[in-house]
């Protein structure tokens, strides 16, 4: 039986709201600004003075960026990714690989840069991955990764910025 038209668009449409479900901003997480304590803190105002509001809605809501809408992705010099959010380093370049999934992705951070805690959204159990000093919702992180250590970051290039300079 061929598709109808209707058929077309109610899949559509159906397809869009589920992916829309899956980007749209969330309520602010526990490491963003619940009852947990972080060294580096900024009230709300704060925060959304200091960030644009497409890394307000990552860090600080847990939002997600679109796949392959990071210049972060092509970028391959030495250097460091830091938290957008506070500024503290989280991963060295050496680390960076290309994961195809469209987000920047390492296999390791740098040591006690970065904290996880168990993400139970969209009905799954993930290992979401948060600025250990701020708190800021980077991404999180899977057990697909290449060696040495098996795992990929898979972060929002929003909730980082790039210094160039010795990894």
């Amino acid at each position: 039986m061929p598709t109808t038209r209707r058929q077309l668009l109610f899949t559509g449409s159906a397809s869009a709201l589920a992916l829309a479900a899956v980007f749209s901003h969330r309520q602010a997480p526990a490491a963003a600004g619940g009852s947990e304590v972080f060294e580096f803190t900024l009230t709300d105002a704060q925060w959304r003075a200091k960030l644009t509001p497409q890394q307000y809605a990552v860090l600080r809501q847990e939002s997600t960026e679109r796949p392959g809408s990071s210049p972060l992705n092509k970028e391959h010099r030495p250097g460091t990714f830091a938290c957008a959010g506070c500024a503290l380093p989280l991963f060295s370049s050496s680390t960076k690989f290309d994961s195809g999934t469209g987000w920047p992705s390492f296999w390791k951070p740098l040591d006690k840069a970065v904290a996880t805690r168990t993400d139970r959204t969209f009905g799954m159990a993930r290992t979401e991955v948060h600025c250990r000093r701020c708190g800021g919702h980077l991404g999180h992180v899977f057990n697909d990764g290449p060696q040495p250590t098996g795992l990929r970051y898979c972060m929002n290039g929003l909730s980082l910025q790039f210094t160039p300079g010795a990894a």
